[in-house]
């Protein structure tokens, strides 16, 4: 229980000492982690459920050679192409925008910058470090969390795009 509590107050010590732009640096990557492990159990066990529906729906088709059927059989395997691909332009979006609340965690950590130093000069360095370490943080916190991200995003994109073979196949 102290090692929870000890974790909590460094979380909140970096958070408050990265600025205003941090919470939602934190915030979006939330999102942006909970949309990834969400997409990971969809594809593992979700997908294969409505992959045995659409097989079971055209399997219980007697005709499948006119052109209504072809479409049919299109439609159920972009349907599935859709769903395995579902919150991935989410995804995509979350880790393009992080890097740029980090820059913009940057130019606020050094307008405090540039403020202390046009009220007190060079000669309040905690003042100048602080606001130095703020932009720092805040460019760390995005990078960090839009990189771990991207590795993901594109993981899931390969592993939806062979969901969407494994449909395609099944529908033959």
């Amino acid at each position: 229980m102290a090692s929870i509590l000890e974790f909590l107050d460094r979380l909140l010590g970096f958070l408050d000492r990265g600025g205003n732009a941090m919470p939602f640096i934190l915030l979006l990557s939330l999102c942006m982690w909970v949309l990834i492990l969400e997409r990971y159990w969809f594809l593992r066990f979700a997908f294969p459920g409505e992959l045995a529906r659409a097989q079971a729906a055209w399997g219980a088709r007697r005709e499948r050679h006119s052109r209504t059927a072809r479409y049919l059989r299109m439609s159920l395997a972009a349907s599935l192409g859709a769903s395995a691909r579902r919150t991935l332009p989410i995804i995509r979006t979350l880790v393009q925008v992080l890097p740029l609340l980090g820059l913009l965690g940057t130019v606020a950590g050094m307008i405090e910058t540039f403020e202390v130093i046009a009220v007190y000069g060079g000669s309040n360095r905690r003042g100048i470090a602080g606001g130095i370490s703020e932009a720092l943080l805040c460019t760390l916190a995005g990078l960090v969390t839009a990189l771990s991200g991207l590795y993901f995003a594109i993981n899931l994109d390969q592993n939806a795009r062979r969901a969407e073979e494994q449909a395609a196949r099944a529908l033959q």
